[in-house]
C-alpha cells in the first residue's frame, strides 16, 4: 500500500514539474492545435500547444523501474501505451507540421492500430490463454483462441473511444483518472480475495505489479490535468489519447477484466455509440439524433459549459464505478 501511493505522490509532481517545460518547449516549436472549422464554440482554441499527452509517457518511463522491477506482465501494457503514443505522436507531427486539424489518413491509423493490436492479442493467448474475469466475481472463464479476435477488438474500441472522447478541455483526461483509479481498486478486491482463497499464482503478481503501474499513469494524468482544465494551457494531443486508449485497453487485457472494461468505462462507450448512431441514422435517413457527435458535444450544443460537462462524465465514471465496487463486495 505505501509503494502504491508512493508512486501516485512521486508521479504527480514528476508530471507537474515537467508540464511548464514540455509546454515551454512545444511552444517553441510552435507545436499548436488546428481546430476543426465547424466546431464554432472552440475558435478561440485555435492555436494552442498540443502534444502534451507525451508526459504520461516520459513521466512513466522515468519512474517505472524504481518502483517495479522488470516482468513481462507490466511491461507489456506499457509497451503498448507507448506504441499506441508513438502512432498518435506521427498523428499530431503531421498536423502541426501542415497546419490541419487532418493528420494520418483513417486507413493509416487502423493499419497501425491493428498491427499493435494482433502481436499484443498472440502474446496474451500464448501467455494467459483465453482467462477472462466474470465482472463482479472472482470467477473466470477460458475461451481459448477466441481471446485473439476478442483482444484485437477491445484495443481498437479502447483507442478510438478514448481518442472521441478527447474534445473538450480537461475531459478525456479526468474520465481517464477516475477510470484507472476505480480499476485499480477492483484489482485490489480481486486480488485480495483470491490471496484469501489460496491462489498463490502468477494473476495475483500481476494485478499487483498493473496497480503499481497505473498510479504512475494517474499521478501523470493528475499533474497534466492541472494545465489542461479549462481554459487548457495545452491539449493532450493524439498522443496522449492514444497512449491512455492503448494502455487502459492492455490492462484490462492483461488482468483477464476485459468484461469490465465497457462498465467502468461507460463514458468512452457513450462517445462511441454516439458517432456510430449519428453516421448510420444520417446515412439511412438523412437525419441527425444529436446536434453534433460525439455526445459531449450534443451536450455543449445544448447549452452545457465544458466544466460541467467534464463533471457530468467524471461523475458517470465514479457512478459505474461505486455500483460495480458494491457487488464486488456483496
Amino acid at each position: 500500500m505505501i509503494k502504491i501511493i508512493l508512486a501516485l505522490l512521486v508521479s504527480f509532481v514528476v508530471s507537474l514539474v515537467l508540464m511548464p517545460i514540455i509546454i515551454k518547449a512545444f511552444k517553441k516549436l510552435h507545436a499548436s492545435q488546428t481546430v476543426l472549422g465547424y466546431v464554432e464554440n472552440h475558435k478561440d482554441k485555435n492555436g494552442t500547444t498540443t502534444m502534451g499527452g507525451v508526459v504520461f509517457i516520459i513521466t512513466t518511463l522515468i519512474l517505472v523501474f524504481l518502483f517495479l522491477r522488470y516482468d513481462v506482465n507490466w511491461f507489456v501494457p506499457l509497451l503498448v501505451a507507448l506504441f499506441f503514443g508513438v502512432l498518435g505522436f506521427m498523428d499530431d507531427f503531421i498536423k502541426i507540421k501542415h497546419k490541419q486539424n487532418l493528420g494520418l489518413r483513417a486507413y493509416q491509423k487502423i493499419i497501425g492500430q491493428l498491427g499493435i493490436a494482433i502481436i499484443f492479442a498472440i502474446f496474451i493467448y500464448l501467455t494467459y490463454g483465453g482467462n477472462l474475469f466474470l465482472p463482479f466475481t472472482n470467477k473466470n472463464i477460458d475461451i481459448g483462441f477466441w481471446i485473439i479476435p476478442i483482444v484485437v477488438f477491445v484495443m481498437l474500441a479502447t483507442t478510438n473511444s478514448v481518442n472521441l472522447t478527447d474534445g473538450l478541455d480537461g475531459l478525456a483526461g479526468s474520465v481517464s483518472l477516475f477510470y484507472l483509479i476505480l480499476f485499480s481498486v477492483v484489482n485490489a478486491l480481486v486480488c485480495n480475495n483470491l490471496y484469501m482463497s489460496g491462489e498463490t499464482g502468477q494473476i495475483i503478481s500481476t494485478l499487483q505489479n498493473v496497480n503499481i503501474l497505473s498510479m504512475l499513469f494517474i499521478g501523470a494524468i493528475a499533474g497534466f490535468l492541472v494545465f489542461n482544465t479549462n481554459k487548457a494551457s495545452i491539449f493532450m494531443g493524439d498522443v496522449g489519447s492514444l497512449c491512455l486508449g492503448g494502455y487502459i485497453g492492455a490492462i484490462a487485457c492483461t488482468t483477464g477484466q476485459i468484461l469490465l472494461l465497457p462498465i467502468l468505462g461507460i463514458c468512452f462507450v457513450f462517445s462511441a455509440v454516439s458517432v456510430i448512431l449519428q453516421v448510420a441514422v444520417f446515412k439511412l435517413k438523412k437525419k441527425r439524433i444529436f446536434k453534433m457527435a460525439p455526445f459531449h458535444h450534443h451536450l455543449q450544443l445544448s447549452g452545457l459549459s465544458e466544466p460541467k460537462i467534464v463533471l457530468i462524465y467524471s461523475l458517470t465514471t465514479v457512478g459505474a464505478g461505486l455500483i460495480s465496487l458494491i457487488f464486488y463486495l456483496l
